[in-house]
C-alpha cells in the first residue's frame, strides 16, 4: 500500500514581534488580562506579504527533503487571507520555486486549511495522482484585523510553515483522520469585510468587523477537536499511551487545556506555541509541528496527534506516524529581508490606514448613491 511520508518540512516567521504590552498602549487591556484568558504573551507581524511567508517556508521544507523546486508535483496552499483571489495564491509560490510542472491550488477552511491541505495531499499521492506534494499553512492576519476589538486583537499573529509529502511504502505520514464542519455554527466566527457581498453595504475590502462569540466557540472547539481526536485513536486502534506527543490548533491555551484532558493526554504530552506566536489560524498546527520536530519532540517512527478547528466551523483531527528522519538532508539560506519596523509600528499603520479607508468609504456612499443625498 501506497503511504505520504513528510520528508521536508519548514517555518517561516516575521521578526517583528508584537507584546501584551504593545496592544495595551491602544486597547483597554493589559497583559494580566490577556495571558490569564489566551495564555498569549506575544505574537508576530508580517512586514512582507504572506506569499512571501509562504514561498521562504516552503524553500526550507523542500530543502529539508532534499529536493529542488522542479522535482515538486503538487502545491496545496492553505489561507483564508490570500494575497490575491485571481490568479490563486499557489500559483505564485509555483512561479517562484520554480515548480514548472506542478499542480497548483488554494485551500480555505480557515484555521484548519493546513490541515485539510494536508488530508488532500497525503490522498493524491495515495491514489497515484501525484507522487509528492507540497502543504503549505500561511496566514497574513494582521492585515484584515480590526484592530479596535479587544476580543479578537490580542489572538492573533501572522506566519507559514509547509511540509513535503512522497509516497513511501512505509506506514508513515497521515495514518488515520477525522474532517468534520459544524455548518450550523458558521455564524458565530465571522469576518465581515472579507468578500464580495460587503462591496454592495459599502464596505471596502479589508474594512473588516468581526462576529466573535467566544464563549461559544471555546465549546464548539472543546467538543469537536476532543470527539474527533478520540475517533481517530479508535480508527487507528491505539490510545493515548501509544502516542509520543499532541500538537494542537493554538487558539487559545483554555481550550489546548480541555481538549487534552478529555483526550487523556497530560500536559507533558502536549506541545505549545501559543505562548509566542498566538493564533497563526492556518499556519498554527505546522508551525507548532516543525517546532516540535526541530527541538527533539517528536521521537523516530512516533505517533502524532494532531487537533484542529477554523471558521466555519471546520474541525479536524489527524495521527501521524513520524519517519525516522529528523534533520534537514539540505540547508536552506532562504530569509526574509529585515522589517523596518517594529510590530507596533506596523500594526499602528495598518490602524491608520483602516480610519483613512473607512472616512474615504463612507464619503463615497454619500456621494454615490441618489438616496443618500438631500435637495
Amino acid at each position: 500500500m501506497t503511504h505520504a511520508a513528510i520528508v521536508g518540512w519548514g517555518k517561516c516567521l516575521p521578526p517583528s514581534i508584537l507584546t501584551n504590552q504593545d496592544l495595551a498602549t491602544f486597547l483597554p487591556t493589559d497583559d494580566e488580562w490577556i495571558t490569564s484568558r489566551t495564555g498569549m504573551k506575544e505574537r508576530r507581524i508580517s512586514h512582507v506579504p504572506g506569499i512571501e511567508l509562504a514561498i521562504t517556508a516552503a524553500r526550507r521544507a523542500i530543502a529539508c527533503a532534499g529536493m529542488s523546486g522542479k522535482d515538486i508535483e503538487l502545491i496545496i496552499y492553505g489561507s483564508c487571507s490570500n494575497d490575491e483571489t485571481v490568479p490563486n495564491s499557489a500559483s505564485g509560490v509555483q512561479q517562484r520555486i520554480g515548480a514548472t510542472q506542478a499542480a497548483a491550488f488554494d485551500v480555505n477552511t480557515a484555521c484548519t486549511s493546513f490541515m485539510y491541505g494536508l488530508s488532500i495531499g497525503t490522498s493524491m499521492i495515495k491514489t497515484g495522482i501525484v507522487k509528492n506534494a507540497l502543504v503549505i499553512g500561511v496566514e497574513l492576519i494582521s492585515q484584515y484585523m480590526d484592530w479596535d476589538n479587544r476580543n479578537v486583537a490580542v489572538l492573533f499573529g501572522d506566519g507559514a510553515a509547509a511540509m513535503v509529502l512522497q509516497e513511501s511504502e512505509q506506514e508513515t505520514g497521515v495514518i488515520a483522520e477525522k474532517l468534520q464542519c459544524y455548518a450550523d455554527s458558521r455564524q458565530i466566527l465571522r469576518v465581515r469585510g472579507m468578500g464580495t457581498m460587503y462591496a454592495n453595504l459599502g464596505v471596502q475590502f479589508g474594512q473588516t468587523s468581526w462576529d466573535f462569540d467566544g464563549r461559544e466557540i471555546f465549546r464548539k472547539a472543546v467538543q469537536g477537536m476532543s470527539e474527533a481526536s478520540l475517533d481517530v485513536m479508535q480508527r487507528a486502534g491505539v490510545t493515548m499511551d501509544d502516542i509520543a506527543l499532541v500538537v494542537p490548533h493554538q487558539a487559545n491555551l483554555r481550550i489546548i487545556d480541555a481538549v487534552a484532558k478529555r483526550a487523556g493526554a497530560g500536559a507533558d504530552k502536549v506541545f505549545l506555541t501559543v505562548q509566542k506566536y498566538g493564533n497563526m489560524s492556518s499556519a498554527t498546527a505546522p508551525v507548532a509541528l516543525v517546532e516540535a520536530v526541530e527541538e527533539g519532540r517528536v521521537p523516530a517512527g512516533s505517533l502524532v496527534l494532531m487537533p484542529a478547528f477554523g471558521g466555519g466551523l471546520t474541525l479536524s483531527a489527524h495521527l501521524i506516524r513520524w519517519g525516522q528522519r529528523m534533520t534537514p538532508l539540505t540547508p536552506c539560506d532562504a530569509e526574509l529581508p529585515p522589517s523596518p519596523k517594529t510590530a507596533l509600528e506596523i500594526v499602528n499603520d495598518i490602524r491608520a490606514q483602516k480610519k483613512l479607508g473607512e472616512a474615504e468609504a463612507a464619503r463615497f456612499k454619500t456621494l454615490s448613491f441618489p438616496e443618500n443625498r438631500t435637495g
